[in-house]
């Protein structure tokens, strides 16, 4: 009987390497939820900031266009006038043309700055979610693999903990993706 307790006592060398792979497997699993986090909250700012830049960019597409209504009905007003208006009348008018056509240019370059800082919002956004999509999927994998490593060294089931080492991979190469985007998008 003291045999036995001895030979159950003895720890098989295997689950030292499950113990080893599991330790390893829930480290990458926190760091990939941490830089997940971390992608996901930078994927929605960026979304957010780039549609304050797009209302922004509205805004001044409607103000220029209000401009350019004013303008128009202006130069209509301007080409109508009677031969023998007063010099003073058109040079007022012309001025007022004049000074309309440079608050639309003024409007136009405004929205092509405001449109280029949208544009690169957008760019981080996606940036990003294709970071921040690998190192999700690389979760799930390595969980999974952590719930098997445990049952295993629970149960002294090797063929379990086998079936998770595959599974583990999976999600070690996903995380290390997440940072280097050496595949092809999954999703």
């Amino acid at each position: 009987m003291a045999d036995e307790k001895k030979t159950e006592d003895k720890k098989d060398p295997w689950l030292n390497h499950l113990a080893l792979t599991t330790v390893i497997f829930a480290v990458c699993a926190t760091l990939s939820t941490f830089k997940g986090g971390g992608y996901s909250t930078r994927s929605v700012i960026s979304q957010a900031q780039a549609s304050d830049q797009w209302a922004y960019y509205q805004a001044k597409s409607i103000k220029a266009n209000l401009y350019q209504i004013q303008r128009e009905r202006l130069q209509l007003e301007f080409d109508t006038l009677p031969a023998d208006a007063p010099a003073s009348k058109r040079a007022a008018y012309q001025a007022k043309l004049d000074d309309y056509s440079a608050k639309i240019k003024k409007y136009d370059a405004e929205k092509e700055d405001i449109q280029r800082t949208a544009h690169e919002l957008e760019a981080k956004r996606d940036d990003a979610q294709r970071h921040g999509q690998p190192m999700g999927l690389a979760v799930i994998f390595l969980q999974i693999a952590i719930l098997l490593s445990s049952v295993a060294g629970l149960f002294k089931r090797r063929e379990l903990w086998l079936c998770a080492l595959p599974l583990g991979l999976i999600g070690l190469v996903l995380f290390a993706n997440g940072f280097l985007l050496f595949l092809p998008p999954l999703l």
